[in-house]
């Protein structure tokens, strides 16, 4: 009797695997015991220059509530969480009761809190974890800074986290340029008909309200409307294989022939540049994110290099990790200053988009190198999600690209500087829309 290849090929793999192949992994805990994981976090030691004497008492007030509900309960399980891929719906309500959600928003349930405040809870909460502030940074500082007239229908609820809402601009063929996107609004009795495509929205997946920003197809601009979660018509689907930012639930997005009623056509919404005076305040919340990712991973090396020993001493006791760490500790200071002052800039009505763009494009670069230095430090456990570094290198790079890549951003402060717009060939002769 002839076996067949299947039953041959698995009873060769069951000779090749050991008697103990399918035992549970050790807890870190237990299989290193020579260094504490990130599920216990360790303290703030970022703050060299003493930042905090430059916020208000209100300002550190936030501060103080959102590193304690982080530390206590989102630690615990984010590596969990991000190995996985998925959402942390348990934790939702405890962000909620934060009342950090609507930042700046004056009214309508919303914290009305100072920019720099709502950019200390966005460093606070990605210090811990970048998926959890970019869940809140696409629900708060770009979905409810662009809801204008329906506020007290829609901001309520979403202030409280008890709805949650995403931002629909970017799309498969339009990313840095998205200005020429192609999703449609076509005008009908009653209301509007959204066809077309969205993709890499954050939230999108289980959102409760979703942002759509499609093209007019009588004047040709951008206008924005809010869909409701199982619309007839609309599809989300969740983007797999993501190496960065893995807990985020980016989608893409499907519309066909999907209604939308008058009453949710956006008012505050009639050309593209409505939609880039949003993006310039999110550009300064996402300009704290790297800010707030560094910090993080600044404190658990400071702790790793202490608890870990090798030749006899303490990681910290030689000279070129003590280099490495000070290099890291200088770029924070350099990052939260320059945050800082742009914030300072937006409050005092002076920010431009280029302030606004080099603040989010520098503070990304050294981040980046802040956080590589950080994985060197940490050696083999650098590559471990369970001590934070591994995880935060991988959650910095969708950081780096979204809200305009570092080039893209260069370019926009290039441009307010000399001039001169350089986002197409030169050999172009259409004028750029960004």
């Amino acid at each position: 009797m002839k076996i067949p290849a299947s039953e041959a090929q698995e009873d060769m793999y069951k000779e090749a695997k050991s008697n103990y192949f399918n035992s549970p992994s050790l807890d870190v805990s237990v299989a290193f015991p020579q260094a504490t994981p990130a599920s216990i976090f360790p303290p703030c030691a970022s703050d060299y220059y003493q930042f905090d004497d430059l916020l208000t008492p209100e300002e550190q007030a936030v501060r103080i509530k959102v590193r304690k509900c982080m530390e206590k309960e989102v630690a615990p399980i984010m590596a969990k969480y991000w190995e996985k891929a998925e959402f942390p719906f348990e934790v939702v309500p405890k962000l909620g009761a934060l009342r950090v959600a609507g930042g700046s928003i004056k009214g309508y349930g919303c914290p009305n809190l100072s920019i720099t405040a709502n950019a200390i809870a966005t460093a606070e909460v990605a210090r811990v974890d970048a998926s959890c502030s970019t869940f809140i940074l696409v629900h708060s500082s770009l979905a409810m800074l662009t809801i204008e007239g329906q506020k007290q229908k829609y901001l309520p609820s979403l202030a409280e986290l008890k709805t949650v809402a995403c931002w629909a601009l970017t799309e498969p063929d339009y990313g840095s340029d998205a200005s020429a996107l192609r999703t449609t609004a076509r005008k009908v009795e009653g209301g509007w008909i959204l066809d077309g495509q969205k993709r890499w929205i954050g939230n999108s997946t289980f959102a409760d309200v979703l942002v759509i920003f499609a093209r007019n197809t009588s004047t040709n601009q951008i206008n924005g409307f809010i869909l409701k979660k199982n619309t007839p018509g609309l599809q989300a689907t969740k983007i797999d294989n993501k190496i960065g930012l893995r807990i985020v639930q980016n989608g893409d997005i499907l519309l066909k022939n999907t209604f939308v009623p008058d009453e949710d056509r956006l008012p505050g919404v009639n050309s593209f540049q409505d939609t880039n005076k949003v993006l310039a305040v999110s550009r300064v919340m996402v300009a704290w994110q790297p800010i707030g990712i560094s910090m993080g991973v600044y404190d658990m090396c400071h702790r790793y290099l202490k608890e870990r020993k090798q030749f006899g001493a303490p990681l910290a006791a030689f000279q070129i990790n003590q280099q490495k760490l000070v290099q890291m500790l200088g770029n924070i200071q350099a990052m939260v200053l320059v945050g800082w002052r742009l914030c300072k800039l937006y409050e005092g009505g002076k920010m431009t988009p280029g302030h606004a763009s080099m603040g989010k494009s520098w503070i990304s670069l050294r981040a980046r190198e802040t956080v590589s230095l950080g994985r060197e430090l940490l050696g083999g456990n650098g590559i471990l999600a369970d001590f934070l570094v591994a995880k935060a290198f991988c959650d910095l790079e969708p950081i780096y690209t979204y809200e305009g890549t570092y080039d893209i951003n260069t370019l926009v402060t290039g441009r307010e500087v000399t001039g001169i717009a350089s986002f197409k060939p030169a050999a172009s002769s259409n004028r750029s829309r960004l």
